[in-house]
């Protein structure tokens, strides 16, 4: 009989093709080559503790790209604040950042939340044409949720 961790991921990879996510194709392929290669119990627990902040550093690293490029500058960030859509776009950006911040306090202290993320991530590509976006911003809505629920 198959192993409930290896049949989960192979059902999660099946409905990532179904659903061309390509993240999830190589998160799922890079989870189940360490599983089978036998460092799973030395890498996972590192994996999971450390791997929100590589991937935020890594995304880090994409936005700051046009930056390092030459192709952003200070005269292209001064022109850009002469737009309204610009400010929204500046408190937009603050305020996803919040969201998200309280979206890693719900993963690291509430782990189970991640499969229901990962799954209405998943739901939502396939179904609905949308983009995965990863669980922190889901995790910080989920996070403000939940809180409204435990208001009431």
């Amino acid at each position: 009989m198959v192993a409930q961790p290896y049949l989960f991921l192979g059902i999660l990879l099946l409905i990532g093709i179904v659903a061309k996510n390509q993240s999830l194709i190589v998160a799922i392929v890079f989870l189940l080559v360490i599983k089978l290669v036998g460092i799973g119990d030395k890498w996972f627990p590192h994996i999971q503790g450390q791997g929100i902040n590589w991937g935020v550093t890594i995304i880090t690293i994409a936005v700051l790209v046009p930056i390092a490029t030459g192709e952003i500058g200070f005269k292209q960030l001064f022109d850009s604040l002469k737009s309204p859509y610009a400010w929204i776009a500046l408190v937009s950006g603050v305020v996803v950042a919040l969201i998200a911040k309280n979206g890693l306090t719900l993963l690291a202290s509430e782990p189970h939340i991640t499969a229901a993320l990962v799954i209405g991530t998943i739901l939502a590509v396939a179904v609905f044409k949308g983009v995965a976006v990863g669980p922190l911003i889901g995790a910080g809505i989920a996070y403000f949720a939940i809180k409204l629920v435990e208001l009431f």
